[in-house]
């Protein structure tokens, strides 16, 4: 751990803590101060002023990045006839109905997303307890529940990303990998920040969005000037 910190240390002393960076520069510095010895995930923070207890402020949604997250995400389909056909034709991993949901129930987890049609819901909700807490509960909001599985699929192979707001009003997204090149990663910033200032409740007082900070896995986080997040 003393290794790890006085990296951490070194690093530090790259960035200047009082200061908010353009999403550019930001971009620059988290890739300059990461240090793992692995392609870092590049994740943006958004300290929000919302209240996560109101429904209209307890925000949830998705968004496709232009450039992916640089992780190809295995993709479960729970739906039948048709549907899983269209599925399987899009390219997801595994497709199925009631086996899928049993295998579940015996703790099979070897997915990162379950896409379903609104037909399958009623069984797969019988898993609330089991998926709820693990983010795995497939929704409407996220387009995780819909009639078009090839598009959901599709998308969600292509780099869509979802986001929800935490009890304490923070937004946390995977921008992309420290070895992308700098414009992709600030593309992808840009289109999330548009997505948060685009779904703004119209209730909410005050400041919408506090902070921004740009960080790597294990590296430290950078503060973006929102205001020089080009449109």
């Amino acid at each position: 751990m003393a290794k790890i910190g006085k990296k951490h240390t070194e690093v530090l002393k790259l960035i200047d803590r009082s200061k908010l960076y353009t999403a550019e520069e930001a971009v620059e510095l988290v890739k300059k101060t990461s240090y793992v010895k692995f392609d870092a995930t590049v994740e943006v923070a958004f300290r929000l002023g919302v209240d996560p207890r109101k429904a209209d402020q307890n925000l949830r949604g998705a968004v496709v990045l232009p450039h992916g997250t640089g992780k190809t995400r295995t993709v479960l389909v729970i739906a039948q006839g048709d549907k899983a056909k269209e599925a399987e034709d899009a390219g997801a991993d595994y497709v199925g109905d009631v086996d899928y949901i049993n295998k579940i129930q015996q703790g099979w987890f070897d997915f990162d997303v379950i896409v379903a049609t609104p037909d399958m819901m009623p069984q797969l909700g019988k898993l609330g307890r089991v998926l709820g807490p693990k983010g795995l509960m497939p929704n409407p909001k996220t387009g995780t529940v819909t009639t078009d599985v090839a598009k959901a699929v599709a998308e969600i192979k292509a780099g869509k990303v979802e986001y929800r707001v935490d009890k304490a009003g923070n937004v946390h997204v995977p921008v992309g990998k420290v070895s992308f090149d700098n414009e992709k990663l600030s593309e992808n910033l840009k289109t999330i920040f548009d997505t948060i200032v685009r779904i703004k409740p119209t209730t909410v007082k005050g400041v919408y969005i506090k902070t921004i900070t740009l960080t790597s896995t294990m590296g430290p986080g950078v503060k973006v000037d929102q205001s020089l997040i080009a449109k």
